[in-house]
């Protein structure tokens, strides 16, 4: 997925075909964002200019990514934002901490397989406080901000399994 993500954001294109978005000035936060497709997102997003709001749930995860992006990314500027989003009060944790976000891109989600019958309620809530309540808070608390000057952008990362569910992971694909 990582090389696709790629192409999408101009890094395999034919030379002359690179779409350019500046945007300079623009603050965009990313979360769950270290590793994996949340980094290759900040990662372009910082290449186009934007300082990055880099998240994790650890100090160290976090500041390693910021080391990584700057060193990837001549002239990026980028910030850390620690926080879990597995439940409410890590919401409001990171909303505390961030200023001025004009791109809230909601990647953080949690997967695995596991039998339906032996997946409980706590399992199931896990799931959806994570996966689905983390963005619905954050873009509750980021939006009226952006509405009030007038730009902004909400991104909701997701799964080909909401609409595909494999049969062992039905607590993911909801």
């Amino acid at each position: 997925p990582i090389p696709s993500l790629l192409r999408l954001m101009g890094d395999s294109q034919p030379e002359g075909r690179n779409m350019k978005i500046d945007l300079s000035g623009k603050v965009a936060l990313v979360t769950a964002s270290t590793a994996g497709i949340g980094f290759a997102i900040a990662k372009g997003l910082a290449e186009s200019g934007a300082e990055i709001i880099l998240n994790g749930r650890s100090e160290q995860s976090v500041n390693a990514a910021i080391a990584r992006l700057q060193n990837e990314v001549s002239g990026a500027k980028a910030r850390p934002a620690i926080a879990d989003l597995s439940g409410a009060d890590g919401a409001a944790q990171l909303l505390r901490a961030v200023t001025g976000v004009d791109i809230l891109v909601n990647n953080a989600g949690i997967y695995g397989p596991q039998d339906f019958y032996a997946t409980d309620d706590a399992t199931w809530d896990n799931y959806w406080q994570t996966n689905v309540m983390s963005g619905v808070r954050l873009s509750r608390g980021l939006l009226p901000a952006m509405v009030s000057k007038g730009w902004g952008r909400v991104v909701f990362i997701s799964s080909e399994s909401a609409r595909n569910i494999p049969a062992d992971m039905i607590h993911y694909g909801v």
